[in-house]
Protein backbone atom coordinates (compact mmCIF):
# COMPACT_ATOMS: atom_id res chain seq x y z
CA UNK A 1 0.00 0.00 0.00
CA UNK A 2 1.40 3.58 -0.95
CA UNK A 3 1.82 6.30 1.45
CA UNK A 4 -0.57 9.71 1.20
CA UNK A 5 1.05 11.73 -0.53
CA UNK A 6 2.92 14.60 1.69
CA UNK A 7 2.48 18.44 1.08
CA UNK A 8 5.78 20.40 1.95
CA UNK A 9 6.27 24.21 1.29
CA UNK A 10 8.47 25.26 -1.84
CA UNK A 11 11.63 26.14 -0.21
CA UNK A 12 15.05 27.02 -1.75
CA UNK A 13 16.24 23.37 -0.74
CA UNK A 14 13.13 21.98 -2.82
CA UNK A 15 14.25 24.32 -5.91
CA UNK A 16 15.74 21.26 -7.57
CA UNK A 17 12.24 19.07 -6.72
CA UNK A 18 10.66 22.08 -8.36
CA UNK A 19 12.57 21.77 -11.73
CA UNK A 20 12.41 18.13 -12.11
CA UNK A 21 8.21 18.11 -12.01
CA UNK A 22 8.01 20.96 -14.18
CA UNK A 23 10.74 19.71 -16.64
CA UNK A 24 8.44 16.68 -17.49
CA UNK A 25 5.23 19.04 -18.95
CA UNK A 26 4.90 20.39 -22.16
CA UNK A 27 7.70 23.15 -22.95
CA UNK A 28 10.34 21.00 -20.61
CA UNK A 29 9.52 23.26 -17.85
CA UNK A 30 9.64 26.91 -19.53
CA UNK A 31 6.92 28.92 -17.79
CA UNK A 32 8.49 28.03 -14.65
CA UNK A 33 5.33 29.25 -12.71
CA UNK A 34 6.37 32.49 -13.22
CA UNK A 35 3.63 34.08 -14.80
CA UNK A 36 1.64 35.69 -11.96
CA UNK A 37 5.34 37.28 -11.47
CA UNK A 38 5.85 38.50 -14.98
CA UNK A 39 5.33 42.48 -14.48
CA UNK A 40 2.40 42.43 -17.75
CA UNK A 41 1.45 39.97 -19.60
CA UNK A 42 2.58 41.89 -23.20
CA UNK A 43 5.47 39.86 -24.50
CA UNK A 44 4.77 37.04 -22.11
CA UNK A 45 5.00 33.89 -24.88
CA UNK A 46 8.30 35.55 -26.12
CA UNK A 47 10.10 35.19 -22.83
CA UNK A 48 12.87 32.21 -22.57
CA UNK A 49 13.04 29.43 -20.58
CA UNK A 50 15.82 31.25 -19.12
CA UNK A 51 14.42 34.12 -18.26
CA UNK A 52 11.54 32.08 -16.35
CA UNK A 53 14.00 30.53 -14.86
CA UNK A 54 16.00 33.24 -12.97
CA UNK A 55 12.61 34.88 -12.09
CA UNK A 56 11.61 31.38 -10.56
CA UNK A 57 15.02 31.62 -8.61
CA UNK A 58 14.33 35.60 -7.32
CA UNK A 59 11.26 34.59 -5.91
CA UNK A 60 12.41 32.02 -4.44
CA UNK A 61 15.28 33.58 -2.93
CA UNK A 62 13.26 37.11 -2.07
CA UNK A 63 10.22 35.38 -0.62
CA UNK A 64 11.29 31.78 0.46
CA UNK A 65 8.79 29.80 -1.68
CA UNK A 66 5.29 31.09 -3.13
CA UNK A 67 3.74 27.19 -2.84
CA UNK A 68 3.55 23.61 -2.18
CA UNK A 69 4.89 20.62 -3.80
CA UNK A 70 3.01 17.29 -3.29
CA UNK A 71 5.16 14.50 -2.41
CA UNK A 72 4.80 10.85 -2.86
CA UNK A 73 7.70 9.12 -0.78
CA UNK A 74 10.57 11.57 -2.35
CA UNK A 75 9.23 12.11 -5.91
CA UNK A 76 7.76 15.37 -6.37
CA UNK A 77 3.88 14.69 -7.92
CA UNK A 78 2.18 18.02 -8.33
CA UNK A 79 2.54 21.79 -7.43
CA UNK A 80 0.45 24.58 -6.34
CA UNK A 81 1.44 28.10 -6.65
CA UNK A 82 -0.24 29.85 -3.69
CA UNK A 83 0.49 33.16 -2.06
CA UNK A 84 -0.52 36.19 -0.04
CA UNK A 85 -2.50 37.78 -3.15
CA UNK A 86 -0.95 41.36 -2.47
CA UNK A 87 2.56 39.97 -3.53
CA UNK A 88 1.68 39.53 -7.10
CA UNK A 89 1.32 43.04 -8.73
CA UNK A 90 -0.04 42.22 -11.82
CA UNK A 91 -2.78 40.04 -10.32
CA UNK A 92 -4.11 42.29 -7.93
CA UNK A 93 -3.69 45.30 -10.82
CA UNK A 94 -5.72 42.83 -13.01
CA UNK A 95 -8.62 42.03 -11.32
CA UNK A 96 -8.89 45.55 -9.18
CA UNK A 97 -8.85 43.62 -5.87
CA UNK A 98 -8.16 45.88 -2.57
CA UNK A 99 -5.19 45.04 -0.44
CA UNK A 100 -5.56 42.35 1.70
CA UNK A 101 -3.11 40.85 3.56
CA UNK A 102 -5.15 37.96 4.92
CA UNK A 103 -6.04 36.77 1.47
CA UNK A 104 -4.05 34.21 -0.43
CA UNK A 105 -4.24 33.30 -4.24
CA UNK A 106 -4.09 30.10 -5.80
CA UNK A 107 -2.38 31.30 -9.25
CA UNK A 108 -1.55 27.43 -11.24
CA UNK A 109 -1.18 24.10 -11.08
CA UNK A 110 1.39 21.30 -12.26
CA UNK A 111 0.17 17.60 -12.24
CA UNK A 112 3.29 15.12 -13.53
CA UNK A 113 1.81 14.56 -16.58
CA UNK A 114 1.68 10.47 -15.69
CA UNK A 115 -0.05 11.20 -12.93
CA UNK A 116 -3.36 13.58 -14.27
CA UNK A 117 -6.31 12.21 -14.34
CA UNK A 118 -6.28 10.26 -11.12
CA UNK A 119 -7.76 13.17 -8.52
CA UNK A 120 -4.27 14.33 -7.59
CA UNK A 121 -5.06 17.94 -8.24
CA UNK A 122 -8.30 17.92 -5.98
CA UNK A 123 -6.40 16.10 -3.10
CA UNK A 124 -3.75 18.81 -3.53
CA UNK A 125 -5.92 21.49 -3.38
CA UNK A 126 -8.16 20.08 -0.40
CA UNK A 127 -4.85 19.66 1.28
CA UNK A 128 -3.69 23.11 0.43
CA UNK A 129 -6.62 24.56 1.86
CA UNK A 130 -6.32 22.90 5.28
CA UNK A 131 -2.77 24.02 5.62
CA UNK A 132 -3.19 27.74 4.13
CA UNK A 133 -5.16 28.82 8.09
CA UNK A 134 -1.70 27.86 9.00
CA UNK A 135 0.37 30.66 7.50
CA UNK A 136 -2.37 33.12 8.51
CA UNK A 137 -4.78 33.08 4.99
CA UNK A 138 -8.24 33.72 6.01
CA UNK A 139 -9.80 33.96 2.53
CA UNK A 140 -7.99 32.31 -0.61
CA UNK A 141 -9.04 33.58 -4.41
CA UNK A 142 -8.42 31.19 -8.26
CA UNK A 143 -8.23 32.61 -11.53
CA UNK A 144 -9.59 29.54 -13.69
CA UNK A 145 -9.66 30.37 -17.43
CA UNK A 146 -13.44 30.96 -18.91
CA UNK A 147 -12.74 28.92 -21.89
CA UNK A 148 -10.21 26.41 -21.92
CA UNK A 149 -9.08 25.88 -25.48
CA UNK A 150 -6.84 22.72 -24.46
CA UNK A 151 -5.42 21.30 -21.92
CA UNK A 152 -2.66 24.01 -21.59
CA UNK A 153 -5.05 26.56 -21.04
CA UNK A 154 -6.38 24.60 -17.26
CA UNK A 155 -3.10 25.50 -15.74
CA UNK A 156 -5.24 27.57 -13.41
CA UNK A 157 -7.07 24.99 -12.54
CA UNK A 158 -10.92 24.21 -14.08
CA UNK A 159 -13.35 26.07 -12.37
CA UNK A 160 -15.33 23.23 -11.80
CA UNK A 161 -12.35 21.82 -9.57
CA UNK A 162 -12.78 25.28 -7.41
CA UNK A 163 -16.55 24.81 -7.68
CA UNK A 164 -16.28 21.51 -6.14
CA UNK A 165 -14.57 22.66 -2.71
CA UNK A 166 -16.77 25.31 -1.81
CA UNK A 167 -15.37 28.41 -4.36
CA UNK A 168 -18.01 31.16 -5.51
CA UNK A 169 -17.71 33.21 -8.35
CA UNK A 170 -17.07 36.74 -7.19
CA UNK A 171 -16.27 38.68 -10.43
CA UNK A 172 -13.58 38.20 -13.43
CA UNK A 173 -12.76 39.79 -16.80
CA UNK A 174 -13.54 38.87 -19.91
CA UNK A 175 -10.43 35.63 -19.98
CA UNK A 176 -10.91 34.85 -16.51
CA UNK A 177 -13.40 33.78 -13.27
CA UNK A 178 -12.57 35.49 -9.67
CA UNK A 179 -13.51 32.82 -7.32
CA UNK A 180 -13.05 33.29 -3.56
CA UNK A 181 -13.75 31.59 -0.08
CA UNK A 182 -13.23 31.57 3.26
CA UNK A 183 -10.78 29.50 4.95
CA UNK A 184 -12.46 30.02 8.67
CA UNK A 185 -15.85 29.67 10.34
CA UNK A 186 -16.46 33.48 10.96
CA UNK A 187 -17.98 33.91 14.55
Amino acid sequence: MSQAPQLLPLTPGRLGDFRRLHAQGEGGGWCQCAAWWAPTWEGWSERSAEHNRDLREQVCAQRGGDGFLFYQGSEPLAWCQTAPRDWFAKLVAQFKRPADPACWMIGCFFIHPQRRRQGLARALLAAVLEELPSYGAARVEAYPRRQAACASDLWNGPQELFRQAGFEVLGGDADRWLLGRSLRLEA
